[in-house]
């Protein structure tokens, strides 16, 4: 049975690369569980290394988000949701979101107020099998296990949310890499206190922490620009998506276009694209033609989910009208 997002079927690549990412977010919230309670039984009095739990704790939240919105995507448009379920995925990124920005302005306030009023955090011993060992060495032996599988997790959630259009598993990838970082990060904290280095500790929560804090900032913006239509982005976020330029180069070749602009939003994993058409004089397009133009374009790719093709006069300045056309030049 082929896999789907709502009413839209995926290629034979999204299909394998969808069932890809929910295994490897299972795989991760299995290992998240793990460290948890390990970082958890070794912790001690370390702000570094509570930070660290708090940040695997936060880690639970992407994959959680993207098993869930996976399966509300699947769910068919109706009468009530006529576009879908597919803002499920902008939902649960601005929660991931918040989450990460939250926790992170809290963990910056406290770390940085242990280095401020000098806190020397205690590190004792443990008796292990019958000798007394310093409890810094099985922190940072802890922290090194927890460092290998974030960063191949990462390495391949960052193709799989590639290939799928999902910011949801993007941020995932981009936690994992936060989780390996805030590894290597409380080892030298644990270590410098083992150094007589007080203040490594605090240091080491505090570069945590602020990495926690720009990650849901970066998060809460992607999110809430997506849930605001703005013009759709690449899954980074790093430019706009091509589709709408080759949706727009497909209509300006027909024989009856004289001008096309579209505009194009993101609903999560595929697009609802409105495009503008202005006809030739004396060619006004038929139903039939009409409805050719708007398979064709579904066709340049499987995230064109609907297509709306507006016969019009003028276009819109949004989408290169002639207002927006004149400002260009005034700015040039």
């Amino acid at each position: 049975m082929s896999a789907r997002f709502g009413r839209t079927e995926l290629p034979g690549q999204q299909e394998k690369a969808l069932r890809s990412a929910i295994r490897i977010e299972w795989w991760t919230i299995a290992f998240l569980a793990v460290a948890i309670t390990m970082v958890y039984l070794v912790m001690g009095s370390s702000q570094a290394m509570k930070a660290a739990w708090i940040e695997d704790m936060l880690s639970l939240a992407p994959p959680f988000a993207f098993l869930l919105a996976v399966r509300l995507v699947n769910k068919r448009p109706n009468a009530k949701y006529p576009y879908g379920y597919h803002r499920s995925v902008g939902v649960a990124h601005l929660v991931a979101g918040v989450a990460l920005f939250t926790m992170g302005a809290f963990l910056t306030f406290d770390s940085a107020s242990g280095l401020i009023s000098a806190e020397h955090p205690p590190i004792g011993g443990v008796v292990l099998f019958g000798q007394t060992i310093w409890l810094g060495w099985l922190m940072m032996a802890a922290m090194a296990l927890t460092i290998p599988l974030p960063i191949w997790f990462g390495r391949v959630k960052m193709r799989l949310a590639k290939e799928l259009h999902d910011k949801v598993l993007y941020a995932d990838a981009d936690m994992n890499k936060a989780d390996w970082m805030t590894a290597a990060g409380s080892i030298v904290g644990v270590a410098g206190i083992g150094l007589g280095l007080w203040w490594a500790d605090s240091a080491a929560a505090l570069f945590i922490a602020v990495s926690i804090l720009w990650d849901g900032c970066k998060n809460m913006k992607a999110s809430i620009t997506d849930l605001m239509d703005t013009r759709a982005t690449t899954f980074d976020d790093g430019r706009p998506h091509p589709v709408t330029e080759k949706v727009d180069d497909l209509l300006r070749g027909l024989p009856w276009v004289k001008e096309v602009g579209s505009r194009t939003r993101d609903q999560g994993h595929v697009f609802h694209i409105e495009s503008f058409i202005v006809p030739r004089p004396g060619m006004m397009p038929s139903l039939e033609e009409l409805a050719e133009a708007r398979d064709a374009c579904i066709d340049l790719d499987w995230k064109v989910q609907d297509i709306v093709l507006v016969p019009i006069e003028e276009l819109p300045e949004e989408v290169g009208g002639p207002d927006r056309n004149r400002q260009s030049e005034r700015n040039r």
